[in-house]
């Protein structure tokens, strides 16, 4: 897997951990370049944040959040993308409010961001990393950008499906299904 982090709300990192979702939506970071934000890698590390994170912002207050170590960062899921899509349909990024933790407000106010109405949205499978990754916090992981390049990760470290491949499916399926079903041209390609 390429050491490279996707940084995401520490709330949302455990809701893709604990198998609560399997999307990830995305505006793009302040810091992302001309030409914005994309899903441009394939694989990748979760790499939670606390920087804008406020817990009044989700939908699920049972989800347990590990506490922000400004010292050292933890990683303890990666990621494999299915697919990703740019949603300019308001009715879509609405009905896929079954499908994450962002209360609806969120993701109204992330959608109607900038001059360009939309979001990407990326169906992920999400792994367990056993043994939880942890190294020093450094200077260049911050800011507001969403891909940071990462160590290597020690050797050893194995990666276990938080879904099962019959659940995997079943999310997917859910996808694709909302999103056919709002899109004029039905749903994106897998």
């Amino acid at each position: 897997m390429e050491s490279v982090g996707f940084k995401e709300w520490a709330a949302v990192c455990e809701a893709l951990g604990r198998g609560r979702q399997s999307i990830i939506l995305r505006k793009g970071g302040i810091a992302e370049g001309r030409d914005g934000f994309s899903f441009k890698h394939r694989e990748f590390f979760l790499f939670p944040t606390w920087f804008h994170e406020q817990p009044e912002k989700v939908t699920e207050s049972q989800i347990e959040v590990p506490p922000e170590n400004a010292e050292r960062l933890t990683i303890k899921y990666a990621a494999t993308l299915g697919f990703s899509h740019t949603i300019t349909s308001w009715d879509v990024a609405e009905a896929l409010a079954p499908l994450h933790i962002w209360k609806p407000e969120v993701v109204r106010e992330r959608f109607d961001y900038d001059e360009a109405p939309g979001l990407h949205a990326a169906f992920v499978r999400v792994f367990r990393l056993a043994p939880v990754w942890s190294f020093p916090n450094e200077k260049r992981y911050g800011g507001c950008r969403s891909w940071v390049p990462l160590p290597t990760p020690p050797n050893g470290t194995t990666l276990e499906p938080v879904l099962t491949d019959a659940e995997h499916a079943q999310r997917k399926e859910q996808f694709l299904a909302i999103v056919a079903e709002k899109l004029p041209g039905g749903a994106p390609s897998p």
